[in-house]
Protein backbone atom coordinates (compact mmCIF):
# COMPACT_ATOMS: atom_id res chain seq x y z
CA UNK A 1 0.00 0.00 0.00
CA UNK A 2 1.32 3.32 -1.11
CA UNK A 3 0.61 6.81 0.83
CA UNK A 4 -1.26 7.56 -1.60
CA UNK A 5 -4.05 4.85 -1.47
CA UNK A 6 -3.64 5.06 2.18
CA UNK A 7 -4.64 8.25 2.16
CA UNK A 8 -7.49 7.71 -0.62
CA UNK A 9 -8.71 4.90 1.57
CA UNK A 10 -9.07 7.09 5.19
CA UNK A 11 -11.11 9.78 2.80
CA UNK A 12 -13.66 7.37 1.89
CA UNK A 13 -13.68 5.60 5.74
CA UNK A 14 -14.07 9.40 7.20
CA UNK A 15 -16.75 10.22 4.81
CA UNK A 16 -19.15 6.98 4.90
CA UNK A 17 -18.56 5.60 8.30
CA UNK A 18 -21.03 8.00 10.00
CA UNK A 19 -23.15 8.53 6.33
CA UNK A 20 -25.73 5.50 6.09
CA UNK A 21 -24.27 3.99 3.21
CA UNK A 22 -22.09 1.33 4.28
CA UNK A 23 -18.58 1.84 4.80
CA UNK A 24 -18.18 -1.71 4.14
CA UNK A 25 -19.13 -1.65 0.51
CA UNK A 26 -17.04 1.87 -0.20
CA UNK A 27 -14.42 -0.41 0.98
CA UNK A 28 -14.97 -3.18 -1.21
CA UNK A 29 -15.12 -1.08 -4.03
CA UNK A 30 -12.24 1.23 -3.02
CA UNK A 31 -9.69 -1.28 -2.37
CA UNK A 32 -10.70 -3.55 -5.39
CA UNK A 33 -10.32 -0.89 -7.81
CA UNK A 34 -6.93 -0.25 -6.27
CA UNK A 35 -5.83 -4.11 -6.77
CA UNK A 36 -5.36 -4.29 -2.66
CA UNK A 37 -8.03 -5.73 -1.40
CA UNK A 38 -6.47 -9.31 -0.39
CA UNK A 39 -3.87 -7.84 1.26
CA UNK A 40 -3.65 -8.88 5.39
CA UNK A 41 -2.05 -4.98 5.74
CA UNK A 42 -5.36 -3.84 3.47
CA UNK A 43 -7.63 -5.23 6.14
CA UNK A 44 -5.98 -4.74 8.93
CA UNK A 45 -5.96 -0.79 7.98
CA UNK A 46 -8.95 -0.48 7.06
CA UNK A 47 -9.83 -1.81 10.54
CA UNK A 48 -7.24 0.21 12.45
CA UNK A 49 -7.80 3.59 10.75
CA UNK A 50 -11.45 3.67 12.73
CA UNK A 51 -10.03 4.44 15.45
CA UNK A 52 -9.31 8.11 14.16
CA UNK A 53 -13.03 8.35 12.95
CA UNK A 54 -14.04 7.63 16.75
CA UNK A 55 -12.53 10.20 18.06
CA UNK A 56 -13.79 12.93 15.67
CA UNK A 57 -16.90 12.07 17.67
CA UNK A 58 -15.23 12.77 20.93
CA UNK A 59 -13.78 15.65 19.92
CA UNK A 60 -17.08 16.97 18.20
CA UNK A 61 -19.17 16.24 21.13
CA UNK A 62 -16.69 16.49 23.83
CA UNK A 63 -19.30 18.30 25.97
CA UNK A 64 -21.85 15.80 25.65
CA UNK A 65 -19.58 13.35 26.92
CA UNK A 66 -18.76 15.07 30.05
CA UNK A 67 -22.35 15.79 30.84
CA UNK A 68 -23.76 13.48 33.11
CA UNK A 69 -23.38 10.08 33.98
CA UNK A 70 -26.80 8.91 32.83
CA UNK A 71 -25.43 9.72 29.09
CA UNK A 72 -22.87 6.61 29.65
CA UNK A 73 -25.79 4.66 31.07
CA UNK A 74 -27.56 4.83 28.03
CA UNK A 75 -24.65 4.20 25.93
CA UNK A 76 -24.00 1.53 27.78
CA UNK A 77 -27.79 0.52 27.83
CA UNK A 78 -27.85 0.65 23.89
CA UNK A 79 -24.28 -1.02 23.32
CA UNK A 80 -25.49 -3.94 25.00
CA UNK A 81 -27.59 -5.91 22.31
CA UNK A 82 -24.80 -5.52 19.77
CA UNK A 83 -22.10 -7.31 22.65
CA UNK A 84 -24.30 -10.22 23.05
CA UNK A 85 -25.55 -10.84 19.78
CA UNK A 86 -22.01 -10.30 18.10
CA UNK A 87 -20.42 -12.52 20.39
CA UNK A 88 -23.70 -15.27 19.97
CA UNK A 89 -24.27 -14.63 15.79
CA UNK A 90 -20.01 -14.12 15.70
CA UNK A 91 -19.90 -17.20 13.35
CA UNK A 92 -23.56 -16.64 11.31
CA UNK A 93 -21.65 -13.13 10.61
CA UNK A 94 -18.30 -14.37 9.45
CA UNK A 95 -19.97 -16.47 7.28
CA UNK A 96 -21.83 -13.30 5.58
CA UNK A 97 -18.96 -11.66 5.69
CA UNK A 98 -17.22 -13.70 3.00
CA UNK A 99 -19.94 -12.88 0.25
CA UNK A 100 -19.87 -9.41 -1.32
CA UNK A 101 -23.17 -10.29 -2.87
CA UNK A 102 -25.14 -9.73 0.48
CA UNK A 103 -23.86 -6.45 0.81
CA UNK A 104 -24.54 -5.48 -2.57
CA UNK A 105 -28.50 -6.79 -1.49
CA UNK A 106 -28.45 -4.92 1.57
CA UNK A 107 -27.26 -1.58 -0.23
CA UNK A 108 -30.33 -1.69 -2.55
CA UNK A 109 -33.20 -3.02 0.02
CA UNK A 110 -31.84 -0.12 2.43
CA UNK A 111 -31.82 2.63 -0.04
CA UNK A 112 -35.74 1.28 -1.27
CA UNK A 113 -36.21 1.72 2.63
CA UNK A 114 -35.25 5.32 2.95
CA UNK A 115 -36.57 6.29 -0.10
CA UNK A 116 -39.74 4.72 1.17
CA UNK A 117 -40.00 6.51 4.70
CA UNK A 118 -38.32 9.38 4.71
CA UNK A 119 -41.76 11.62 4.41
CA UNK A 120 -42.77 9.65 7.62
CA UNK A 121 -39.25 10.51 8.97
CA UNK A 122 -39.63 14.12 8.33
CA UNK A 123 -42.90 14.01 10.88
CA UNK A 124 -41.11 12.34 13.57
CA UNK A 125 -41.57 13.73 16.96
CA UNK A 126 -38.72 16.22 18.30
CA UNK A 127 -37.46 15.04 21.79
CA UNK A 128 -33.63 14.83 22.60
CA UNK A 129 -31.61 11.79 23.96
CA UNK A 130 -32.01 12.66 27.49
CA UNK A 131 -35.79 12.33 27.48
CA UNK A 132 -35.71 8.66 26.05
CA UNK A 133 -35.98 5.95 28.68
CA UNK A 134 -33.65 2.94 29.14
CA UNK A 135 -35.93 0.84 27.40
CA UNK A 136 -36.55 2.71 24.21
CA UNK A 137 -32.59 3.00 24.35
CA UNK A 138 -32.15 -0.60 24.31
CA UNK A 139 -34.31 -0.78 21.53
CA UNK A 140 -32.40 1.38 19.28
CA UNK A 141 -29.36 -0.92 20.53
CA UNK A 142 -31.51 -3.77 19.00
CA UNK A 143 -31.90 -1.76 15.51
CA UNK A 144 -27.61 -1.51 15.58
CA UNK A 145 -27.95 -5.20 15.79
CA UNK A 146 -28.91 -5.60 12.39
CA UNK A 147 -25.66 -3.70 10.91
CA UNK A 148 -24.38 -7.07 11.88
CA UNK A 149 -25.50 -8.16 8.33
CA UNK A 150 -22.70 -6.45 6.09
CA UNK A 151 -23.97 -3.91 3.49
CA UNK A 152 -27.01 -2.38 5.92
CA UNK A 153 -24.94 0.67 7.86
CA UNK A 154 -24.63 0.83 11.56
CA UNK A 155 -25.68 4.81 10.78
CA UNK A 156 -28.57 3.96 8.94
CA UNK A 157 -29.87 0.88 11.10
CA UNK A 158 -29.37 3.33 14.47
CA UNK A 159 -30.92 6.71 12.80
CA UNK A 160 -34.13 4.47 12.16
CA UNK A 161 -33.80 3.24 15.44
CA UNK A 162 -34.04 6.86 16.81
CA UNK A 163 -36.48 7.69 14.73
CA UNK A 164 -39.07 4.84 15.87
CA UNK A 165 -38.29 6.04 19.39
CA UNK A 166 -39.01 9.76 18.82
CA UNK A 167 -36.56 11.34 17.65
CA UNK A 168 -36.20 13.96 15.06
CA UNK A 169 -34.20 13.37 11.87
CA UNK A 170 -31.28 15.38 13.73
CA UNK A 171 -31.07 13.74 17.21
CA UNK A 172 -31.35 10.55 16.00
CA UNK A 173 -28.12 11.03 13.71
CA UNK A 174 -26.55 12.63 16.60
CA UNK A 175 -27.00 9.56 18.64
CA UNK A 176 -26.10 7.35 15.92
CA UNK A 177 -22.68 9.04 16.39
CA UNK A 178 -22.54 8.43 20.44
CA UNK A 179 -23.82 4.93 20.10
CA UNK A 180 -21.14 4.45 17.08
CA UNK A 181 -17.96 5.06 19.94
CA UNK A 182 -18.70 2.11 22.39
CA UNK A 183 -19.62 -0.08 19.62
CA UNK A 184 -17.13 0.77 17.10
CA UNK A 185 -14.64 0.94 19.74
CA UNK A 186 -15.34 -2.29 20.97
CA UNK A 187 -15.28 -3.79 17.69
CA UNK A 188 -12.08 -2.57 16.70
CA UNK A 189 -10.50 -3.69 19.02
CA UNK A 190 -11.80 -7.50 18.96
CA UNK A 191 -10.42 -7.56 15.31
CA UNK A 192 -7.41 -5.57 16.11
CA UNK A 193 -6.77 -8.50 18.80
CA UNK A 194 -7.48 -11.14 16.51
CA UNK A 195 -4.88 -10.28 13.87
CA UNK A 196 -2.50 -9.54 16.84
CA UNK A 197 -3.18 -13.51 17.39
CA UNK A 198 -2.46 -14.19 14.36
CA UNK A 199 0.79 -13.60 14.29
CA UNK A 200 0.70 -10.63 11.76
CA UNK A 201 3.78 -7.95 12.01
CA UNK A 202 4.51 -5.06 9.94
CA UNK A 203 7.25 -2.38 10.36
CA UNK A 204 8.11 1.51 10.43
CA UNK A 205 6.97 1.88 6.77
CA UNK A 206 2.73 0.13 8.21
CA UNK A 207 3.32 2.36 11.22
CA UNK A 208 3.73 5.58 9.18
CA UNK A 209 0.76 4.56 6.84
CA UNK A 210 -1.26 4.11 9.78
CA UNK A 211 -0.74 7.03 11.59
CA UNK A 212 -1.42 8.95 7.94
CA UNK A 213 -4.67 6.79 7.83
CA UNK A 214 -5.82 8.05 11.28
CA UNK A 215 -5.17 11.44 11.10
CA UNK A 216 -6.68 11.70 7.57
CA UNK A 217 -9.80 9.65 8.67
CA UNK A 218 -10.19 11.62 11.92
CA UNK A 219 -10.04 15.00 9.77
CA UNK A 220 -12.66 13.77 7.03
CA UNK A 221 -14.85 12.78 9.86
CA UNK A 222 -15.33 15.80 11.44
CA UNK A 223 -16.34 17.53 8.07
CA UNK A 224 -18.39 15.14 7.10
CA UNK A 225 -20.52 14.74 10.39
CA UNK A 226 -21.08 18.20 10.58
CA UNK A 227 -21.86 18.63 6.68
CA UNK A 228 -24.57 15.45 7.20
CA UNK A 229 -26.23 16.64 9.97
CA UNK A 230 -26.40 20.06 8.44
CA UNK A 231 -27.63 18.41 5.02
CA UNK A 232 -30.42 15.65 6.81
CA UNK A 233 -31.76 18.84 8.45
CA UNK A 234 -32.71 20.51 5.22
CA UNK A 235 -33.36 17.39 2.70
CA UNK A 236 -34.02 14.29 5.13
CA UNK A 237 -32.45 11.13 3.96
CA UNK A 238 -34.03 9.94 0.56
CA UNK A 239 -30.97 10.94 -1.70
CA UNK A 240 -29.00 8.73 0.54
CA UNK A 241 -30.96 5.78 -0.23
CA UNK A 242 -30.73 6.95 -3.92
CA UNK A 243 -26.95 6.72 -3.39
CA UNK A 244 -26.98 3.41 -2.02
CA UNK A 245 -29.03 1.74 -4.64
CA UNK A 246 -26.02 3.65 -7.22
CA UNK A 247 -23.10 2.24 -4.62
CA UNK A 248 -25.44 -1.78 -4.50
CA UNK A 249 -25.75 -1.61 -8.25
CA UNK A 250 -22.21 -1.00 -8.79
CA UNK A 251 -20.92 -3.49 -6.30
CA UNK A 252 -22.89 -6.07 -8.48
CA UNK A 253 -21.84 -5.10 -11.72
CA UNK A 254 -18.10 -5.17 -10.41
CA UNK A 255 -18.91 -8.47 -9.60
CA UNK A 256 -20.08 -9.85 -12.75
CA UNK A 257 -17.50 -8.19 -14.60
CA UNK A 258 -15.58 -10.33 -12.77
CA UNK A 259 -13.13 -7.97 -10.41
CA UNK A 260 -12.06 -9.52 -7.04
CA UNK A 261 -13.82 -8.19 -4.57
CA UNK A 262 -13.37 -8.82 -1.08
CA UNK A 263 -15.40 -7.77 2.57
CA UNK A 264 -12.81 -5.71 4.25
Amino acid sequence: MTVFQAIIIAIVEGITEFLPVSSTGHMIITTSIMGISHAEFTKLFTIAIQFGTILSVLVLYWKKFFQSINFYLKLFVGFIPAAVFGILLSDWIDSLLENVIVVAIMLLLGGIVFILIDKWLSKSEHKTEEELSFPKVFKIGLFQCIAMIPGVSRSAATIIGGVTQGLSKKQAAEFSFFLAVPTMFAATCKKMLDYYQSGITFGAEEWKLLAIGNLVGFIVAIIAIKSFINFITKNGFKVFGYYRIIVGATIIILYFMGIELTII
